[in-house]
């Protein structure tokens, strides 16, 4: 009875279940959100811990549970959380980001509500507001199929969260002076794992523990500011299952690249002689390599790992050759009993194509990045409470950007960027890199069909070449220099959602915008209602509120 009392505890200490009658079970978190030391590199800087965790700790979830997380906000200055990768059902207002939701000030504390409707993977949530980003308070966010829904592979032994991604050891108030000042953050000092970079000097502690003869899974996702990582395992191989929500074809693979805000889960067995092996992670199209090790140990094992690393792959063409060998797993069930491949986005037609381009620009004297020639910048109302106050004239003014990037740009201009899009229409858009760094874009709300990644330039032609059959459905998609990435989505969502450069410099620094796609009925069943418990700030602030919308 003993084992069942510790796991009933550690349940109470991770989160509390509440079962809502006639509905699906509610999980509730608190967190206390604080500064702290943190040295991922061996360098102290300032950073922002969850509980005291650095990484934060893991939300566990299932399908469909309704998530409650109370954050309170203990920093000297505002602070929003988004959950990548969660496509929020019908309720862009806990998106997380400062175009639909107001920042939870110093001191004061706000609960989001947000529900993990029909939706199963690997995820991961982070700080948007300021440079935050680049001083912790990420973690992943984890969502187990319901039980009912078979999975295509066999229940692994256990699972761990595996956060990679790169670090500055100037400190994120430095940084963000940096890119104030208009510069840009040159290369990272170092990578790190979970928050950690083994020393190799056979103290180190073993970051994840296998037992001999079993399969664990690993869920990987890339927090870093900018740099794209390749991640192995000594001596091991790697099948990839899932990547940010879809189960994959089920590839064997001795090295992954993990761009920057991607996720995806794998399995390893633990086949080999038992002692202590490396996991490797080390940087992409950098021009010094910088590389982080931790060690994965068997339980019993005796030995330290072999000096000898994995070596990476070289080149962005051998990542753009492994884009290729993705794919939907059309047999797999989903988060629904229906199969993956159920939904036929190859035979649907386009109702509009949209070309985003993305440049860097100098905007008197400083750099700012701009996308079809505006550089965006944040609102100090969120553009969803001016579109729902009916003030968003006073706020922004949609389609301010054209659908094709312009032959020429004379000046660039900073202002909100929100495209009107009609609900559910079936969107074309093409992400164009015409710079000589990789770009790694993501859309909130929705999981798109990554069609084609080609290099050169976009014309209809290159249509012909897209995948219209097993595309892998996600959320992020990288664009590789002097390249283009074609995405399908299916605009069925209705809210307001953020597009954004998942590089975080060039994201701070103009590179997203907003789609806003509301329903013409104004109805529930399209859309919830702003929550009575929603913050509101700038002008909509002491305004009356909008009656509901109605069943």
């Amino acid at each position: 009875m003993g084992w069942l009392i510790l796991i009933f505890m550690l349940c109470l200490w991770a989160a509390s279940i509440l079962v809502v009658e006639g509905g699906d079970p509610i999980i509730t978190f608190e967190w206390k959100v604080t500064y702290g030391d943190v040295a991922p590199l061996g360098v102290p800087v300032k950073g922002i811990l969850i509980n005291g965790e650095f990484p934060g700790p893991n939300i566990n979830s299932t399908t469909n549970n309704n998530v409650e997380v109370n954050v309170f906000n203990n920093l000297d200055e505002p602070l929003l959380f988004t959950w990548h990768g969660i496509q929020n059902r019908k309720n862009s207002w806990q998106d997380g980001v400062l175009g639909t939701m107001c920042p939870i000030l110093p001191g004061t504390n706000f609960t989001y509500h947000f529900q993990v409707k029909d939706q199963i993977g690997s995820y991961m949530y982070y700080p948007v507001t300021d440079m935050h980003r680049a001083a912790g308070g990420f973690g992943g966010l984890r969502i187990h199929s319901r039980p009912l829904i078979p999975v295509p592979y066999d229940p692994p032994a256990d699972e761990f969260t595996v956060m990679v991604g790169d670090w500055f050891n100037k400190g994120y108030t430095s940084l963000k002076k940096i890119l104030d000042s208009g510069r840009n953050l040159g290369r990272a000092d170092g990578i790190h794992i979970n928050g950690k970079n083994a020393k190799g000097d056979g103290k180190d502690e073993p970051l994840f523990t296998m037992e001999a003869g079993k399969t664990y899974r690993y869920r990987f996702c890339n927090p870093g500011l900018k740099t794209a990582v390749n991640v192995r395992f000594q001596d091991h191989v790697m099948k990839l299952v899932e990547m940010e929500g879809s189960h994959t074809v089920q590839n064997i693979y001795e090295s992954l690249d993990l761009h920057v805000g991607m996720c995806f889960t794998v399995l390893v067995t633990a086949d080999k002689e038992p002692r202590d092996y490396f996991l490797v992670a080390s940087s992409r199209f950098t021009k010094r390599d910088l590389t982080a090790t931790g060690i994965v140990r068997y339980l019993n094992g005796n030995g330290a790992p072999k000096p000898d690393l994995p070596k990476p792959p070289v080149g962005w063409a051998w990542s753009l050759n492994q884009f290729r060998t993705l794919r939907w797993n059309l047999t797999a069930s989903a988060a629904r009993p229906n199969p993956q491949g159920s939904y036929k986005y190859g035979g649907i037609n386009i109702t509009r194509t949209i070309r985003l381009a993305n440049t860097a620009e100098k905007v008197d004297g400083k750099l700012r990045y701009a996308i079809n020639g505006v550089s965006f910048v944040e609102p100090t109302t969120p553009f969803k409470l001016a579109e729902y106050y009916g003030v968003a004239d006073k706020v922004f003014k949609y389609n301010n950007i054209p659908d094709e990037p312009p032959a020429q740009v004379s000046k660039v201009a900073l202002e909100p960027i929100v495209v009107n899009i009609t609900y559910k229409d079936f969107i074309e858009v093409i992400f164009e890199n015409h710079e000589t760094a990789i770009q790694s874009w993501n859309v909130d709300g929705y999981a798109f069909f990554a069609v084609a990644i080609e290099t050169g330039t976009w014309s209809p032609e290159k249509r012909m070449n897209y995948n219209l059959l097993d595309a892998m459905s996600r959320h992020t998609i990288q664009v590789f220099p002097k390249s283009w990435a074609a995405v399908f989505i299916t605009f069925d969502n209705a809210g307001m959602w953020n597009i954004r450069s998942e590089v975080w410099d060039r994201h701070y620094l103009g590179q997203q915008l907003y789609f806003s796609s509301l329903s013409p009925n104004r109805s529930l069943r399209d859309e919830y209602n702003m929550r009575d418990d929603t913050l509101v700030c700038g002008i909509v602030e002491g305004m009356p509120k909008p009656p509901p919308f109605s069943s």
